[in-house]
């Protein structure tokens, strides 16, 4: 799916993995009303957590933003035949009323932007893996620039905008290839048992995104780290069974 948007000359602010963090959601978005963005981008991973699913759609639904769906935005809406085994996900479908669901299955897995930008959740045939991190059993290391190329064959355009491992990083590739992880608006570390036990941290609870513009020697690009009401975010972790979320978002180390 392509979006006819341009992007040429104006900034580009790219979200991803909200996770339902509304606290967040909001700071970014009063932080965005300070700055001339031409254009909104959300990389996945939007509305599951343990946290305000419903609210999170609802005001995202109000807005003018180019969405594509992550991981566990497929999980919401392609549950697995046992959603029991996850507190979380249980949670979640839950709390959603139909039009969320709907808003929510109505996202492309990618986007292509303006013809400039291609936009994915991990990789561009996988939603689950990450475009630019390897994991090991020794820990979470930066890919080989060949590795990545290989990630994105096909994918001709000069900037690619991806989510899914929370932490904000922009790679170049031989070839003049701009990537850009915005980081995590809504949860800054976790850790995960797939393929082996690692942990992404940021090191500060802070709701981050990326603007990005063209220039005349190529793609600049900030990460922004914005200050938010955490504690609050925590609270509700807390208050919905997930006390490893709450420690998450409150001090942005796993």
């Amino acid at each position: 799916m392509c979006s006819h948007l341009s992007i040429t000359g104006g900034k580009l602010a790219i979200l991803a993995d909200i996770h339902g963090n509304l606290w967040a959601l909001e700071a970014v978005l009063a932080d965005l009303e300070t700055r001339q963005v031409h254009t909104l981008l959300n990389l996945g991973d939007t509305l599951y957590g343990p946290l305000a699913p419903t609210e999170t759609a609802r005001r995202l639904m109000a807005l003018n933003l180019i969405h594509i769906q992550g991981n566990e935005d497929r999980l919401i809406v392609q549950p697995p035949a046992e959603p029991a085994r996850s507190a979380t996900l249980r949670y979640v479908l839950k709390e959603l009323p139909g039009e969320c669901l709907s808003w929510l299955a109505s996202h492309p897995r990618t986007q292509v932007v303006a013809n400039t930008l291609f936009a994915c959740h991990g990789t561009p045939g996988s939603d689950s893996t990450y475009l630019l991190e390897e994991v090991s059993p020794d820990g979470v290391h930066l890919s080989a620039p060949q590795t990545i190329a290989e990630r994105l064959a096909g994918v001709s355009q000069s900037l690619i905008a991806c989510g899914h491992s929370h932490c904000p990083n922009v790679f170049s590739l031989p070839d003049g290839k701009t990537i850009v992880n915005p980081g995590s608006v809504g949860l800054p570390a976790y850790s995960d048992d797939l393929p082996h036990f690692h942990k992404m941290e940021t090191g500060s609870p802070h709701a981050r995104y990326a603007l990005v513009e063209p220039s005349a020697q190529g793609w600049q690009v900030e990460h922004i780290a914005v200050p938010y009401a955490w504690e609050q975010a925590a609270a509700a972790a807390a208050a919905n069974g997930r006390r490893d979320w709450a420690g998450w978002l409150s001090s942005g180390r796993a």
